[in-house]
C-alpha cells in the first residue's frame, strides 16, 4: 500500500511538474494513477479489517451486555460476509467478461482484465478477514465486531517489537 501510495504521489506531481512548466505530459498518467487508487483501496479495505482502522459506529451496541454485543458483531459479520461474497462475485464476472473479450485499457498498452484483476482478489480478502472476524467471535476470542480494542493491541505489539514504550 505504501508503493502505490507512493507511486501515485510521484506520478501525479511529475504530471503537474511537465504539464505547468514543460506545456506537455503522459497521456496514461490519470488513467495509470486511478487504477492504482483502485488497487490501494481494494487492498486496504481487508487490511482495515485486520487491524481495525474501519469507521464503526458502537455506541447502542456498547450499552449491551456481553452476550449482545457478541450477537450483533455475528448478525454484522454475516451480513458484511454476505457482501463481500456478492461483490466478489459481481467482480468475477467483470474480470472474466473483460478476459473474454480482450479489451484494452483506454491510455495504457495493457489488457484491462490485469488491470482489473484486483477486484475479485480485494473482495476475496475482505472475505476472508470478515471469516477470521466470524471466528473469533464464535470462539470467544472476540467480544463482537467492535475492533478497536484488536488495533490498540496491534499497536502494543508494533512498539514492543522495537523495544519502545507501552502506550497506556
Amino acid at each position: 500500500m505504501i508503493l502505490l501510495l507512493a507511486a501515485m504521489t510521484l506520478l501525479t506531481f511529475s504530471q503537474v511538474v511537465l504539464r505547468y512548466v514543460f506545456n506537455s505530459g503522459w497521456s496514461w498518467a490519470l488513467e495509470a494513477t486511478t487504477y492504482m487508487f483502485g488497487w490501494l483501496v481494494l487492498v486496504g479495505i481487508s487490511y482495515g479489517i485486520k487491524v481495525g482502522f474501519h469507521i464503526g459506529i458502537d455506541a447502542v451496541v456498547n450499552l449491551l451486555p456481553k452476550r449482545g454485543r457478541r450477537i450483533v458483531g455475528l448478525i454484522t459479520v454475516l451480513l458484511c460476509l454476505a457482501y463481500a461474497v456478492m461483490l466478489t462475485w459481481g467482480a468475477w464476472n467483470y474480470f472474466d467478461t473483460m478476459l473474454m473479450l480482450g479489451v484494452e485499457a483506454e491510455d495504457i498498452p495493457l489488457p484491462r482484465w490485469l488491470l482489473v484483476s484486483i477486484m475479485p482478489i480485494g473482495f476475496a480478502l475482505l472475505g476472508i478477514r470478515l471469516l477470521q472476524v466470524l471466528w473469533g467471535i464464535i470462539s470467544g476470542r472476540l467480544g463482537g465486531f467492535n475492533l478497536g480494542d484488536e488495533a490498540a493491541e496491534v499497536l502494543r505489539a508494533h512498539i514492543a517489537d522495537a523495544g519502545g514504550e507501552q502506550p497506556r
